[in-house]
């Protein structure tokens, strides 16, 4: 790996963790906030990175590299001068908050030739590859219905719903599985603390090859829970990265006899090994493979946009119903 220095522009609690990942792997880091607390927090666990109160005082440092890890609202924005700068970014998801600011994020990648990685970060998860890998090897056969519980009592916020918040990584992950765009989307929810911002929402996906699954997002519920289930017309898989062990289980299913349809069982469980490394790393190093011109600059741009897509598709369900 080319040593290379990294600028983390939003230095809340997402950005502390790129930060603190960044330095664990020798990387030569960087910081905006425009919260000076923040900075000072920065500089006291780690007198050696540089702080910065705006971005533009920043490139003044000539990093390699920027990560955009602040609110969404301003991802379009921030991400925009920095690609004019010429400078690798990555964004921390979703990309924006409309699907017109993403488009013109990637109209500016085409302009200046820029390189850019969403922020998803679970495909970069092991047990997510892994299962990505049975399915393409056919061990599931083919895929019937995915759901996602993504499920805790945390921070609220003000100014995005909590699918907005917690549904990108797992619409990004249904399109990684299904490797197709959904042709309905219908949302539900409920906004207890806080008017037209929802606090818990279900939402169906209807996807081609009759493909469906639901999302089930929550910052009420009493305990935490993410919770991933594909099932296939062979077998089903189970992963729950919340669990203390994050357990993976491939569950073989007896075949359907349409003429005596009554019982359905699976046969023994398997427990599904994996890599522990930390999904985050795994992302980072990819993103140092971009700045290092070793893969594609611009591979996941238009997956992206489809996610922000999707969230536009549910926010306008959730008006309608």
């Amino acid at each position: 790996m080319n040593q290379v220095s990294i600028c983390v522009v939003g230095v809340g609690r997402w950005g502390l963790n790129h930060v603190k990942t960044l330095l664990s792997m020798n990387i030569s880091v960087g910081c905006v906030d425009n919260e000076s607390k923040r900075l000072e927090k920065i500089q006291m666990l780690f007198p050696d990175v540089v702080c910065f109160l705006s971005l533009e005082e920043s490139f003044s440092e000539n990093f390699h590299g920027y990560i955009i890890a602040t609110p969404p609202a301003s991802h379009a924005d921030l991400a925009k001068q920095v690609i004019a700068k010429h400078m690798p970014l990555l964004v921390e998801k979703p990309l924006s908050l409309s699907a017109s600011d993403s488009k013109e994020i990637k109209s500016h990648l085409i302009k200046y030739n820029g390189k850019l990685l969403v922020g998803h970060l679970m495909l970069f998860h092991p047990a997510i590859q892994k299962i990505k890998k049975m399915i393409n090897e056919g061990k599931i056969g083919k895929i019937q219905y995915i759901y996602s519980n993504r499920l805790n009592l945390g921070t609220v916020r003000t100014e995005e719903n909590v699918f907005w918040s917690f549904a990108p990584h797992d619409i990004s992950l249904f399109q990684f599985f299904t490797n197709s765009f959904p042709s309905e989307v219908i949302s539900v929810g409920g906004d207890i603390l806080q008017q037209n911002i929802q606090d818990t929402t279900i939402t169906y996906l209807k996807y081609p090859n009759n493909i469906q699954g639901h999302i089930y997002v929550s910052w009420l519920h009493p305990f935490k829970e993410h919770r991933l289930v594909v099932i296939g017309s062979k077998g089903s898989i189970h992963f729950e990265d919340s669990a203390k062990d994050s357990d993976m289980s491939f569950f073989e299913k007896d075949k359907f006899d349409s003429k005596n349809p009554i019982f359905l069982k699976n046969k023994v469980s398997q427990k599904i090994q994996y890599d522990s490394i930390s999904p985050l790393e795994n992302e980072l190093r990819h993103f140092i493979k971009i700045i290092n011109n070793e893969v594609e600059g611009n591979g996941n741009i238009d997956e992206g946009i489809d996610v922000v897509k999707i969230l536009e598709m549910a926010t306008k369900s959730l008006k309608s119903n």
